[in-house]
C-alpha cells in the first residue's frame, strides 16, 4: 500500500471522528486532552507489556527450546531491545508522513502497524516447526513494533502540558504516565488468568496467544479515541498555535542536539527502574526461584496499582516543590534503592511483595514527571519533533537493555549486581540535572 492509498484509507476514520465532535461544541479543555492521552498511552504500554511478559514466559521455550533455560531467556532478552533501537527510525519515517499527509494519517498507519506487529506474534511458529526462522520472525515483528511506536507520537502530551494552568503543570504532566501501570495491570491480569486457568502445556501451546489478539482490538479503540481529538479543527489550530508541528528530524538533531541529549538523560533513573520492577523480577522469579509465576503476576498487578497512586502524588509534589527537585530527590532515592532492594527478590513472597510495592512507589514518583522533563526543554519550533526524539533516546538508553543487562549481571554476580544498571541510570539523571541549569529553570 502506498502512502497516498494509506491516506485515503484513513480519511473515513477521520471523517467519523470529526462528525462526533460536530455537534454543540468546541472549546478545548485539558481534561478532554487527558482522556485521549490516557487511552493512547494505555494501549501502547499494553502492547509493550504483552510482549515483555511473553519474553520471559513463552519465547524461551517456543523459540529457543534447544538451549538451557537461562541461555534461552538471555537470547529472548537480546531481541527485546530491537524495538527501542528501531523507534528513532520510526520517528524519522513518520514525521515525514506527518508533514506530507497529516497527523491523522500518521497515527492511523502507525497504530495499525503496531497492532498488526503485536497481533502477528500470536501466529509465531516455534523452533520445532521452522528452526531458526522462528527467532528471525520474532525479531522482525519486534522491529515492526518499534517503528510503529516511533510513529505513535501524537504530541498530545506536549499539548496537555502547554495548555494546562501554569500552577498545575506538574499535575497535568503526570497524566500521560498513567498509561504505563494501567497497561501493565491489563497485560499481567490477562497472562495470570490464562496461566491459572490452563495447564502449562496448553498455555505454551495456545493460551499465551490470546493476549496478543486483544492487543489489536485495543489499538483500534485507541486509534479512534485519538483521532477524535487530533483531527478536529479546534485541535488542529491549537497544535499550530503552539507550534506543535513536525520539523525535519535531521534539522532538529543539528539544532537541538544538546537539549535532546540532556533531555534523554534527565529521566534516565525512572526509565531504568521501569524494567527493573516489571520485566526483570518476573525473569528472576521464573528462572531462579520455586515461586508460582501466576501469583507473582498478581503481585505485579497489585504493585502497578501502587504505581498509579504514586504517579498521582507526583503531580501534587511537583507543583509544590518543582519538577526538577522531584526528579533529583527520586533519582537519589532510586540510587539508594539499587543498593539493597534487588536482594529482596530472594526473600520469598514477603520479600518479593516488598520489592514490587516499594519499587512501584518510587517508579510512580519519578516516572510521573518524566514526560514533563522531556517536553519542556525545547523552543516551540522544535518541541514536537524534539520531544519525540528525546523520548525515543531516553527509552533506548534507560530501558531498552535493562532486562538483558540486569539478568546477565544477576546470573554472573548475584542480585546485588543487578542494581548496578539501576544505579547508572540514577547517576545519569543527577548529572543531567546538575549540568543543565537551563533545564533546571524551565522545569521549576
Amino acid at each position: 500500500m502506498t502512502m497516498a492509498e494509506a491516506a485515503a484509507h484513513s480519511a473515513p476514520l477521520e471523517r467519523d471522528a470529526r462528525a462526533i465532535n460536530a455537534s454543540g461544541h468546541h472549546e478545548v479543555h485539558p481534561g478532554e486532552i487527558a482522556i485521549g492521552v490516557i487511552i493512547g498511552r494505555t494501549s501502547e504500554f499494553f502492547d509493550f507489556f504483552v510482549y515483555a511478559i511473553a519474553s520471559v514466559l513463552v519465547f524461551p521455550a517456543l523459540v529457543f527450546p534447544h538451549l538451557p533455560r537461562i541461555e534461552a531467556t538471555i537470547l529472548s532478552f537480546a531481541i527485546f531491545p530491537l524495538a527501542f533501537i528501531a523507534r528513532p527510525i520510526g520517528t524519522q519515517i513518520f514525521m515525514a508522513i506527518d508533514r506530507r499527509y497529516g497527523r491523522g494519517t500518521k497515527l492511523t498507519i502507525a497504530l495499525f502497524l503496531l497492532g498488526t506487529s503485536t497481533c502477528s506474534v500470536a501466529f509465531l511458529p516455534g523452533y520445532e516447526s521452522v528452526g531458526n526462522w522462528s527467532a528471525i520472525l520474532l525479531a522482525v515483528l519486534r522491529i515492526g513494533q518499534g517503528v510503529a511506536l516511533g510513529g505513535a507520537w501524537d504530541g498530545l502530551a506536549s499539548l496537555l502540558a502547554l495548555n494546562a494552568p501554569a500552577e498545575k503543570r506538574g499535575w497535568w504532566a503526570m497524566i500521560p504516565q498513567l498509561g504505563a501501570p494501567l497497561g501493565l495491570m491489563l497485560a499481567s491480569g490477562l497472562f495470570a488468568f490464562f496461566l491459572g486457568a490452563l495447564g502449562a502445556d496448553d498455555f505454551l501451546s495456545w493460551g499465551w496467544r490470546y493476549p496478543f489478539f486483544v492487543a489489536f482490538a485495543v489499538n483500534v479503540v485507541a486509534l479512534f479515541a485519538r483521532l477524535r481529538i487530533v483531527v478536529t479543527p479546534e485541535y488542529e489550530q491549537l497544535f499550530k498555535s503552539r507550534e506543535l508541528t513536525p520539523s525535519r528530524v535531521t534539522a532538529t538533531l543539528k539544532a537541538q542536539w544538546r537539549n535532546i541529549i540532556i533531555g534523554a538523560f534527565a529521566p534516565l533513573a525512572s526509565f531504568a527502574l521501569f524494567h527493573m520492577v516489571t520485566v526483570f523480577p518476573l525473569s528472576w522469579v521464573a528462572l531462579f526461584t520455586k515461586q508460582d509465576v501466576t501469583r507473582f503476576l498478581l503481585i505485579e498487578t497489585a504493585g502497578a496499582a501502587f504505581g498509579v497512586a504514586a504517579i498521582v502524588v507526583s503531580g501534587l509534589l511537583a507543583d509544590r516543590i518543582g519538577r526538577r527537585s522531584l526528579l533529583g530527590y527520586t533519582a537519589a532515592a532510586i540510587a539508594a534503592f539499587s543498593g539493597f532492594a534487588p536482594q529482596l527478590l530472594n526473600g520469598g513472597e514477603l520479600g518479593e511483595t516488598a520489592f514490587m510495592i516499594g519499587g512501584f512507589i518510587l517508579l510512580g514518583l519519578s516516572f510521573g514527571q518524566s514526560s514533563g522533563a522531556v517536553a519542556s526543554n525545547f523552543p516551540k519550533r522544535a518541541r514536537y519533533t524534539g520531544a519525540a526524539l528525546t523520548s525515543d533516546l531516553a527509552w533506548l538508553f534507560g530501558a531498552g537493555f535493562a532486562p538483558l543487562a540486569a539478568l546477565l549481571l544477576a546470573d554472573k554476580f548475584g542480585l546485588i549486581a543487578a542494581g548496578g544498571y539501576l544505579l547508572s541510570g540514577a547517576i545519569g539523571t543527577l548529572l543531567a540535572l546538575f549540568y543543565n541549569k537551563e533545564l533546571g529553570r524551565r522545569l521549576d
